[in-house]
């Protein structure tokens, strides 16, 4: 092509000089023959210009229509993208919804089996119990009887022993045993019934809020605040992890969660600060890497 437009422009040049040759006084050597010559050259130089022209006028044309059709397929690609990525951001929220949900269940699940180990662990004790009460029942009944005591010695009965002895107040009677309530709870976390769940956890701090599984009931309580959206709620009962059971293996999940509260709640700069200590503090964790990609869809990095 651009062999053809230097061709063309030369054609041009040539044109222009023979046609200053013609409209210039003829030399005195020329003749009519040659004077025709020379007009009939620059008539065809003059319609090789216009048929230039004319091609020229054609080909800007065709490459106007070929740049609005281009234009025409990126804005439809545009759009395409837009939507693309409208149904991708949709997609990744659900996904994180069922994530969440799923991670509670396979919490749930792992907390149950630490709670399994804790009652073997319990159980083999107490077998262990009953084989040394019947070892010394066995040496007791191995022994010689003791002598009888006189009926008149030592008879009375000891202070606070009589039968009119005061009772003592009775105190709160919690809804089930330690073990029962938990695994209510669990239960009903996982099968939605998230009402039922939290008085179950609460009943489980109220009475046995020293026990090992106490922080996990707190979380729990957090968890079925955070499903429901209640964020602020969920927040404070995430707080009472952290600040109560320091040692908890809870306690990672816990500040992950209250990253994502925070987030929720338009709190970004307290969320950025406790999602990177999550990712500091607790590297190659579960919660590390959540709370990395926690960071990345805030806009900002990890580090």
């Amino acid at each position: 092509m651009r062999t053809r437009w230097v061709l063309f422009f030369a054609s041009g040049r040539m044109a222009g000089q023979r046609a200053a040759a013609l409209l210039g006084p003829p030399p005195a050597t020329a003749n009519a023959s040659e004077i025709i010559e020379l007009q009939t050259g620059v008539s065809q130089l003059i319609q090789g210009q216009q048929s230039m022209q004319t091609e020229i006028t054609q080909n800007a044309a065709v490459q106007r229509t070929l740049i609005e059709q281009s234009l025409d397929a990126v804005n439809k690609l545009n759009v395409a993208m837009s939507a693309v990525q409208k149904n991708t951001q949709d997609f990744s929220a659900a996904s994180g919804a069922r994530l969440d949900t799923m991670g509670t269940q396979v919490q749930g699940l792992s907390d149950n089996v630490a709670d399994l180990q804790a009652r073997l662990g319990k159980l083999d004790q107490k077998l262990t119990d009953v084989q040394n009460t019947l070892q010394n029942v066995d040496s007791k009944l191995a022994s010689p009887a003791p002598a009888s005591v006189p009926s008149g010695a030592g008879g009375g009965m000891g202070p606070g022993l009589g039968a009119g002895a005061p009772s003592p107040a009775a105190a709160a009677t919690p809804p089930a045993s330690a073990d029962v309530l938990y695994s209510n709870g669990l239960r009903d976390i996982n099968g939605n019934h998230y009402e039922l769940a939290t008085q179950e956890f609460q009943d489980y701090l109220k009475y046995y809020g020293d026990t090992d599984l106490a922080s996990n009931a707190q979380f729990y309580l957090g968890e079925i605040a955070f499903m429901q959206n209640q964020f602020q709620q969920a927040l404070d009962f995430y707080n009472k992890v952290v600040e109560n059971y320091p040692k908890s293996f809870k306690t990672a999940s816990a500040r992950m969660r209250k990253g994502f509260c925070l987030s929720e709640l338009g709190q970004k700069t307290a969320a950025i600060r406790e999602l990177r200590a999550v990712v500091r503090q607790y590297p190659g964790t579960d919660e590390a890497k959540r709370s990395a990609a926690k960071l990345r869809e805030l806009g900002v990095a990890a580090g």
